[in-house]
C-alpha cells in the first residue's frame, strides 16, 4: 500500500476478488485487493483442480491461485496481507479499516468475501481437506471413482450431492444425525430409490482416519442415542450440511438475505448501496465454483468502471 486512498477497493483475494483486481487494473483503476484471512481463498486448501477451463491436465489450486495474483499485479493491481475489520458505507469515499494498515477509502469497493462451508470441527477433517477430506462433490466427484464414500448432511444439498457422488462411487453411505431426513420429499425418494446410496440413521462423524499422503481410509461414527462408536470403510468423506456466507463485516451494511448472502439485483453485482458491488460465492448460494466467481468477478469490475466513468471520479 504505497497510499490510504483508492478509485476501487476490492476485499477478498479468491478467485471472484482477483479476477476483478485483474479487470479493474486492466481498465488503469489501479484498485487494491486486501486478502482477508485465507489469501487466495478456498482453492487454496484444494489439491487438484480440472474443471477450470484452460487447465487440460489439472492445476493444484495454490498453484492456479498464484496464476491469478500474477495476472492482477502485472497490470497494477495492489494487494496487501491484511484482514478488513469494519466497513463505513453511509458515505463516500467508503472507509474500510484493516487490522495492521489502519483505514483505506474507496471511492467504489467490491464485496468478495466468499463464503465457507459448514465443517464438523474435527481436527482430522481439517487435516485432510483436500486429500480425502471434501464440501463440494461437483469439484471433487471424479476423484472418487470405485471407491466407497460418505456423505454428511439431511437436507436436499446433501441428497443431490449423494446422488451425484453415484456416478462414480461403488456406494454412498449418507450419515445423518436424526431418523429422518429434512430434505424435500422427491429428493428422498430419489435416494433411496438408488442402489448405491445407504443411510446411518441417527449417527454422527466424531473422527477420521487416514493420512496426507494415504488419503481417507475410514470414518469413526458414534451412535447419538447409545454413544457407541464403530469404524465404517470409507475413502472419501463429503460435508454437506450447508455454507456460511463470510457477510459478518456487512450486517449491518448491506442487505442481506435470510441466510446471510448480500443481495445483487437480478443479472448484476449491484447491492443495496450505490457504489458498493458483490461477486463470488458471498452472493451466489446456488453455483460456488470457482469460474461462476470468476465470471461475477468480471461483473464486478466492468460495473465499477462504469460507475465510476458516469460520475467523473
Amino acid at each position: 500500500m504505497d497510499r490510504t486512498h483508492y478509485r476501487i477497493v476490492i476485499v477478498g483475494s479468491g478467485p471472484a476478488g482477483l479476477t476483478a483486481a485483474l479487470y479493474a487494473s486492466r481498465a488503469e483503476l489501479a484498485p487494491l485487493v486486501i486478502d482477508g484471512m485465507q489469501p487466495g481463498g478456498q482453492l487454496t486448501i484444494t489439491t487438484d483442480v480440472e474443471n477450470f477451463p484452460g487447465f487440460p491436465e489439472g492445476i493444484l489450486g495454490p498453484e492456479l491461485m498464484a496464476k491469478f495474483r500474477a495476472q492482477a499485479e502485472r497490470f497494477g493491481a495492489a494487494t496487501v496481507f491484511d484482514a478488513a475489520t469494519a466497513v463505513d458505507l453511509s458515505s463516500r469515499p467508503f472507509r474500510v479499516t484493516t487490522a495492521d494498515h489502519g483505514v483505506v477509502t474507496a471511492d467504489a469497493l467490491i464485496v468478495a468475501t466468499g463464503a465457507s462451508a459448514k465443517l464438523l470441527g474435527l481436527p482430522a477433517e481439517r487435516e485432510l481437506m483436500g486429500y480425502g477430506v471434501s464440501a463440494c462433490a461437483t469439484c471433487d466427484g471424479f476423484f472418487f471413482k470405485d471407491k466407497e464414500i460418505v456423505v454428511v448432511g439431511g437436507g436436499d444439498t446433501a441428497m443431490e450431492e449423494a446422488t451425484f457422488l453415484t456416478r462414480f462411487a461403488t456406494k454412498v453411505t449418507v450419515v445423518h444425525r436424526r431418523g429422518e431426513l429434512r430434505a424435500s420429499r422427491i429428493m428422498q425418494e430419489r435416494a433411496k430409490a438408488n442402489p448405491r446410496i445407504a443411510f446411518a440413521w441417527h449417527s454422527t462423524v466424531v473422527d477420521v482416519v487416514g493420512s496426507k499422503e494415504k488419503g481417507v481410509s475410514a470414518v469413526v461414527l458414534e451412535d447419538v442415542r447409545t454413544r457407541e462408536r464403530r469404524t465404517a470403510p470409507a475413502e472419501g468423506l463429503f460435508l454437506a450440511i450447508g455454507h456460511q456466507p463470510n457477510t459478518a463485516l456487512f450486517k449491518d451494511a448491506l442487505e442481506l438475505d435470510e441466510t446471510g448472502y448480500v443481495v445483487t439485483a437480478p443479472g448484476s453485482t449491484r447491492t443495496s448501496i450505490e457504489g458498493v458491488f458483490a461477486c463470488g460465492d458471498v452472493q451466489d448460494h446456488v453455483y460456488r465454483q470457482a469460474v461462476t466467481a470468476a465470471g461475477s468477478g468480471c461483473m464486478a469490475a466492468i460495473e465499477a468502471e462504469r460507475w465510476l466513468a458516469e460520475r467523473g471520479v
